[in-house]
């Protein structure tokens, strides 16, 4: 095989989004990769399965016979083809399988033989990318000083945070607000994704020696925050967000009725498919805390609930919701914070509202 460039270093793939081929089978593709990869296998997920019985069997001689057996004719210069596009619209495009070995060679090679592109490849593949970026995550954090940005339900704790230039959003990178209602029209990522998402933005938010995080728990949705910056967060100086609940009434409908109903139109691209869908959210998701409610409580809410669809359905009115937000802020979801925010009074360094919160972390920054 002919030598071709490799690339070593890592950091400057992440702060520059140099867009990646990753060339690993997609049930590896899917397992975990990197924002900017696109996935445009060597072999296909069967293909793999062959070769790696074969490996096991027979040894990697015949293995690598078959591989090369199995992509040939119409199928090797289809998939050279697909590199091929992808690399014409991004040029500086470089490529991975997962130890940056046989895989990535064979398609580096057959990209500058057969079509005379020279495309580096990353050194050591998507293993070495994973290691890379849980040390950074693990160094970055232990250097960094953060803050903490809590407050109640529906206090524009996100909004506020979107503000803050040195601070990492961990809900929308988990794809999840952090509760029941929590989840949104497409799926979180993996675990390894939203690890790898937030390793990524700490290396892009160096040398910032202080950043803002949202006061989360262990888990946003079904993700755990690694525990390196759980461990730092639990004990982090803590800014309470203070908000009127007319305010938090607003921010709750906004985010979890009205634009919650339109995320799902969009999606279906379709009226009634989207309101299905929107109804099922709201249904699914007060069920989730049925038990906590209490069983009255539940079929209360439960019933204005349906009657608050029905005038969504029909007559496009969210009034209906109003009190019911309300009364999941106020009964549910209050009790909750008055209970936890006990537990934290000791690392209270700071209240008030929006602009006093933003000034006092900029004083903290200077």
């Amino acid at each position: 095989m002919t030598k071709a460039k490799l690339i070593t270093d890592y950091e400057q793939l992440f702060v520059s989004d140099i867009p990646m081929i990753d060339t690993r089978a997609p049930i590896e593709f899917n397992q975990g990769a990197f924002p900017e990869a696109i996935n445009l296998p060597l072999m296909s997920d069967d293909e793999r399965h062959q070769v790696g019985t074969c490996y096991k069997q027979k040894g990697q001689k015949q293995a690598i016979e078959l591989g090369h057996e199995l992509v040939s004719g119409s199928t090797k210069q289809q998939r050279i083809n697909d590199w091929k596009n992808f690399i014409t619209a991004n040029p500086n495009a470089v490529i991975y399988c997962f130890r940056g070995g046989l895989r990535s060679q064979i398609v580096q090679n057959w990209l500058l033989e057969e079509i005379g592109i020279e495309v580096p490849r990353i050194e050591g593949g998507y293993k070495a990318l994973r290691s890379y970026l849980i040390n950074q995550t693990e160094q970055i954090i232990n250097q960094t000083k953060a803050l903490v940005l809590g407050g109640r339900t529906g206090s524009g704790k996100t909004l506020l945070l979107n503000q803050i230039k040195p601070s990492i959003d961990l809900e929308a990178l988990a794809n999840h607000r952090g509760s029941a209602f929590g989840h949104t029209t497409t799926k979180q990522p993996t675990q390894i994704n939203f690890e790898n998402n937030l390793a990524i933005q700490l290396i892009k938010k160096q040398p910032q020696k202080t950043l803002v995080f949202e006061d989360e728990g262990s888990n946003i949705g079904a993700l755990h925050i690694p525990q390196c910056l759980s461990n730092k967060t639990e004990n982090a100086p803590l800014l309470i967000l203070q908000t009127k609940l007319a305010t938090r009434i607003d921010v709750s409908m906004s985010a979890y009725v009205t634009d919650m109903h339109k995320a799902f139109v969009e999606k279906e691209k379709d009226t009634d498919k989207g309101f299905l869908n929107f109804s099922d959210y709201w249904q699914l998701s007060l069920k989730k805390i049925q038990k906590r409610l209490g069983l009255e409580r539940y079929k209360k809410l439960a019933l204005e609930l349906d009657n608050a669809l029905k005038s969504v359905e029909s007559r496009a009115d969210y009034s209906a919701f109003v009190p019911i937000i309300e009364h999941l802020l106020v009964d549910y979801y209050d009790p909750m914070y008055d209970y936890q925010i006990q537990k934290k009074q000791e690392r209270i360094v700071f209240e008030g509202d929006e602009k006093s919160v933003l000034e006092f972390v900029q004083s903290q920054l200077d």
